[in-house]
């Protein structure tokens, strides 16, 4: 693995471990929150900056279903991260004290709601990558060949992390919470340790069925164009 490639990742996953201990805001504080923000707003624009190329060559190439996903999804994601921390900006109370404002209700309902779809959105993107990735990390790793036993290992693992994420999701009412206005109040979880975990786990279902999913669309393609 080059020392690109390797840089993304390490941006990528500080990024996204960053906007978790950002959204246990009812644990870290006000402080804390506001100084994790604007260190994932910094490395969000260094992911932006490296994937620039994928912005210029958004509208060339064939569009097949996973690249139209991908778009959207990808804007989709740029949309609500932008919204997320333009709204923190002006609400800020401890970094940006200065910034006047009267009645900032409204934006800090966009700031929360956008936090929460981004968080979704997040794992989707993940998802639509991960077959990069764990290419990447096998490259990193060494690891060339296949073994019946680690792909049976890592599927087991898969449905422990997505059953546990699901029972996360249902106890923390997260459904609700994409809807309806809660200041970062998802969880009765005191440790940031077990709100990762929580929400690692929550976003393992989304990684997992976006995986799966391509990995469907992939092969249905792939049978169209064999009786073609």
């Amino acid at each position: 693995m080059n020392r690109k490639m390797l840089f993304k990742l390490v941006n990528d996953l500080v990024m996204t471990v960053l906007m978790l201990i950002a959204m246990a805001y009812y644990i870290t504080g006000n402080m804390i929150h506001e100084v994790v923000g604007i260190v994932v707003l910094l490395l969000f624009i260094v992911h932006n900056f490296l994937n620039r190329r994928w912005y210029k060559a958004i509208f060339k190439g064939k569009f097949n279903v996973r690249r139209i996903l991908q778009i959207g999804l990808n804007l989709l994601f740029l949309v609500a991260m932008v919204l997320m921390m333009i709204c923190g900006i002006l609400i800020s109370s401890d970094i940006f004290p200065f910034i006047p404002l009267n009645n900032d209700m409204t934006l800090r309902q966009l700031h929360v709601q956008s936090a929460y779809w981004g968080f979704i959105i997040m794992a989707v993107h993940i998802g639509l990558s991960w077959g990069m990735i764990i290419n990447s990390v096998r490259r990193m790793t060494g690891i060339t060949g296949t073994s019946p036993i680690r792909t049976i290992a890592l599927r087991i693992l898969a449905v422990l992390i997505v059953a546990y994420g699901v029972h996360s999701f249902f106890e923390g009412e997260m459904g609700s919470k994409l809807f309806i206005y809660n200041p970062f109040g998802w969880f009765d979880n005191d440790s940031i340790i077990g709100f990762l975990i929580d929400h690692l786990a929550i976003m393992g279902i989304y990684i997992t069925g976006t995986h799966y999913a391509l990995k469907f669309i992939q092969k249905q393609d792939q049978r169209v164009v064999l009786k073609n």
